[in-house]
C-alpha cells in the first residue's frame, strides 16, 4: 500500500512467457498489494510461467479478445478485489517496473488522478530503439490529438498507465472497443470528464520479443485515433453527440 491506498498492477498478456519473469521480479511489492494477469489466449507457455512465479489473480480468455477486451478484463478485476490504484503494465518488458512508485506516488498524494509513462518526454523513444515511422506517426497523431482536444500531452499511446479507481468507476470503459484504439478512448473519456492526467519520462526498449503492432495495424489503429479525436473536438463544440462520450459531463 502507500498512504493507505491499495495499488494493484495488472498485466495484459499475449504471448509474454519469454518476458514475463523479468517483468514480474522488477515489480516493488513493498508497494504493490497484487499482480493480475489476463492471458488473451496466448499460444505459448505465458500461463504456466505466471503460475510458476507466483502471480495470484490469473484470468485466461479461451478466445483472443483483443487488446482492449483484455484490459477490459483486467481493470474490472482490480476493481472487484478492492484495488485503489491501478497501475496496467505490459507484460513484455517494454517498459520498466521501476517507475511503478513514482507513478503512484503522484496518485496518492492526490496531485494528478491519472499518470503516464511517457516515451517521447526526453529521447527514451529512439534510444530505446522505436522505429523511426513509428516515431514520426506518433509524433503527427499527437500533435493533431493536441489540438483537437485542447491538450498538451507528449504521446497517447503509452502502454504504461496508472489509473485512481474514481476515474474508472466514473467512465464506461466496458462500452469501448475491445482492439488498440480502445486506449485512446480511455483518455478521451477521462479529458471529457475534466480529469487532468500527468506524464513522467519512462525509457523503452525494443527488441525481438516486445509487443509490437505492423504497419497495417499501426494504419488502422492511427485512423481510430483521429476518429476519437475528431469526436471529441466536435462533442465540445456541441456540433455531434458521439455515444463515447455520452453522459461525461
Amino acid at each position: 500500500m502507500i498512504k493507505g491506498q491499495k495499488v494493484v498492477v495488472v498485466l495484459p498478456a499475449y504471448n509474454a512467457a519469454k518476458t514475463l519473469r523479468p517483468t514480474y521480479d522488477e515489480i516493488d511489492r513493498s508497494v504493490v498489494d497484487d499482480v493480475i494477469l489476463v492471458d488473451d489466449a496466448s499460444k505459448d507457455d505465458t500461463i504456466a510461467v505466471a503460475r510458476e512465479i507466483g502471480i495470484q489473480h490469473i484470468i485466461r480468455h479461451e478466445k483472443n479478445k483483443g487488446y482492449g477486451g483484455n484490459q477490459k478484463s483486467c481493470y474490472n478485476k482490480a476493481l472487484e478485489i478492492g484495488a485503489d490504484i491501478i497501475v496496467m503494465l505490459h507484460p513484455d518488458y517494454q517498459y520498466t517496473p521501476a517507475l511503478i512508485v513514482p507513478m503512484v506516488s503522484l496518485i496518492a498524494n492526490n496531485v494528478y488522478p491519472v499518470v503516464l509513462g511517457s516515451r517521447i518526454l526526453g529521447k527514451g523513444a529512439l534510444k530505446g530503439g522505436m522505429p523511426k515511422y513509428k516515431y514520426l506517426f506518433n509524433r503527427m497523431l499527437t500533435m493533431t490529438q493536441n489540438i483537437l482536444m485542447n491538450q498538451k500531452l507528449s504521446e497517447y499511446h503509452t502502454g504504461y498507465r496508472a489509473y485512481h479507481k474514481d476515474v474508472l468507476l466514473s467512465i464506461p470503459f466496458n462500452d469501448n472497443s475491445d482492439d488498440f484504439v480502445f486506449d485512446n478512448e480511455l483518455l478521451g473519456q477521462i479529458f471529457y470528464k475534466g480529469y487532468e492526467i500527468a506524464e513522467i519520462t519512462c525509457p523503452t526498449k525494443y527488441f525481438d520479443e516486445a509487443s509490437s503492432i505492423n504497419f497495417k495495424r499501426s494504419s488502422i489503429y492511427g485512423m481510430g485515433v483521429l476518429r476519437v479525436s475528431f469526436q471529441y473536438f466536435f462533442n465540445k463544440m456541441g456540433l455531434a453527440k458521439s455515444k463515447l462520450f455520452k453522459g461525461l459531463k
